[in-house]
Formats: structure tokens, sequence, C-alpha cells
């Protein structure tokens, strides 16, 4: 996919004030610990999380969501007038229906005449938003578009805590496909985009490549055990391997797409998993690690909001300059892969 007329005008992050620890969840399971003799200070060693975020109880997608629109409308200075479509990409909603984008709209106050709705894809949901929100642009149906996040990470962890210390036949062995879910932090997210004749950033999206191994969709399937909790089970080792199989493909069609090469981006930014796979997926990819900008050490793994987030922390803290060539590496579980190139 090309784009010749569209801009990124805003990104924005909405952090959870609560901070908790890998050795604060570690010490929720100290009974299964005890029995399992595992090692304090696993989980950390594992995944080079410290700690992630949490929003407080009965925290809903929508007002996260239209917290960080809000503040991505504020830095790219466009009126709301101007928006002619709202996506909310989060894995969290608040009810199954309608749709959550409707209450992020009435929060954001947005024009009738935009249309809104949610986009379901894992992990990659933001980016996969990108691209509908990016057609419509080029195609000249709308000025301005917004897509936006709310991940709320704390009904999955508590149903993994839940059911981790409710199993008394729990082995090390049928523990690990539990692990990931321990990863995962909160966090809100959004990406303000515009055509390019509007734009005061220029912010450029280039464009960028798409990869799917739909085979392996059963790595990694979440839901709900009632009482508001959910629970995933994730073949950790093999999702990484077929992951970054398919992130490689995606590599090479983008840079064919954007005539890139692996010396060609100045800043990267990843879906935050931890350090295992961001290792093995440069090493695969051929990019030079120093170009990465990180934020799993601190934030855990925050589902669709991972990227989009992780630029935002990346221009706050002074890492993308103007002129800088940023590459924005997507991938969900199914596994769907989605990369783009822009010019900062």
């Amino acid at each position: 996919m090309r784009y010749t007329d569209v801009c990124i005008e805003a990104v924005s992050h909405f952090l959870p004030p609560r901070v908790v620890s890998s050795a604060v969840v570690e010490s929720w399971l100290k009974p299964v610990y005890e029995r399992l003799h595992l090692p304090e200070g696993r989980l950390e060693l594992m995944t080079g999380i410290r700690e992630r975020r949490f929003w407080e109880k009965g925290t809903r997608p929508s007002s996260v969501a239209a917290a960080a629109g809000r503040l991505a409308m504020e830095k790219a200075k466009v009126a709301k007038e101007r928006i002619g479509c709202l996506i909310h990409c989060a894995v969290s909603r608040d009810f199954l229906e309608p749709a959550t984008a409707s209450v992020v709209h009435r929060l954001l106050g947005l024009p009738r005449s935009a249309m809104n709705f949610d986009v379901s894809n894992a992990c990659l949901g933001m980016l996969t938003g990108m691209v509908m929100v990016a057609n419509l642009i080029q195609g000249g149906q709308i000025e301005a578009g917004m897509v936006v996040t709310g991940e709320t990470a704390e009904p999955l962890l508590d149903g993994t805590v839940t059911k981790l210390l409710a199993d008394e036949t729990l082995t090390r062995r049928t523990i690990k496909p539990q692990i990931a879910s321990l990863t995962i932090g909160s966090a809100a997210a959004a990406v303000l985009l515009t055509h390019a004749s509007v734009s005061q950033s220029g912010h450029r999206l280039l464009g960028g490549g798409h990869s799917c191994d739909t085979n392996s969709n059963e790595l990694c399937q979440g839901g709900s055990m009632g009482e508001g909790m959910l629970v995933m089970q994730t073949n950790s080792p093999e999702l990484l391997a077929r992951g970054i199989d398919v992130a490689e493909a995606t590599w090479q069609v983008t840079k064919a797409e954007l005539g890139w090469d692996n010396a060609t981006p100045d800043v990267i930014c990843g879906h935050q998993v931890g350090h295992a796979h961001r290792e093995q997926l440069y090493n695969r990819l051929g990019l030079d690690h120093t170009k990465d900008f990180s934020t799993f050490e601190y934030l855990g793994n925050c589902g669709s909001a991972s990227v989009p987030a992780t630029v935002s922390l990346a221009e706050e803290a002074g890492r993308i300059k103007p002129g800088d060539r940023v590459a924005w590496l997507g991938i969900g579980s199914g596994i769907n892969c989605t990369m783009f190139g822009m010019e900062w």
C-alpha cells in the first residue's frame, strides 16, 4: 500500500496512574510459586518487564480512549468538525453492542456526519484502523479521521490470577500458557490522520505492507470466564516463532513498497512484548537494535495501544526528529502483521 496524500497529524498516549511491578504480581501468586518451587523474579527475568500500569477498577475503555483522542485533537489543533471518521480499535470494549466508538464519539462531541465503528484485530487493531482511515483520506472521502484505543487489562490479569490460584493440578508445564497474560498492561492511545493539503505537521504516512498466517490462529486465544474476568491461552514459544516468520515476510513487502532497505529507518517502534521477542525480531529482520525505542520494560504488553503509545512516547522523549523516517512494526494474534513507514 502507498499513500501520497495522508499525514499523521498527531499521535497521543494516555497512561494509567497505578503502577504494578512484576514482583507484586508474583506476590499475588505466592502459593503457586511455593508449590511449584518457582524462583522469585522469574517473570521479569523471562520477559524484561519490570512493571505495568492499570486503571482504577470499573474504568471503561471508552473513557480512556476519549481522553487519548482529546489529547491528539489538542496536539494537532484540528477542529472536531473536520473529523469524518472515528474508529475504536481496542480488544477491550464497553459492551458487545453498540460500538464502543459510539460512546467515544459522544464524549468527544464529534459531528453527526462522522462515521463511528469498532475494529477488532487483537494487538494489531490500531494499525488496521489506520489503514481504513488512510484509505478514506487518500480516496477523497474524508478530510480527517481518528483511531483510538482504550485497553483495560485488569479483567485479564484478575482472571488469570484467580484461575492459577484455584488450579490445584497446575504444574510447571501447564502454567506456561498463562505467562503471557501476566505481562499485559493497560494504556490508551490515539492517532489523528489528515489529508496532506490541510496538514500542519507534514508528518507523511508513506505506506506499508501486510502479511498473515491464519493457520496459527490457535496459538493465542482469549475469552470470558464470567463475572467480568477474562482468560487467555498462549503458546508463547510457537507464537513468537510463527509471528517472526510473518514479520519477516511483511518487512520484505514493506521495503519493496517504500523503496526502503534495512538501513533506511531512523527510529523503529514495534509491538512491545518483551526482550526475547525484540532481540529475535531485530536479528531476523536485519535491523539495527540501536534504532529501537522500547516501552515494554515499564508498560508491559498494552495490546493495540502498544505501537502508537510507543511512537508518542518516542516523540515526547525527543527520539523522533523532523525528517526522520519512522518504521511502525505491528503484529497481533491471528496471526496478522502490518508495518508502516512514515516521514516525520
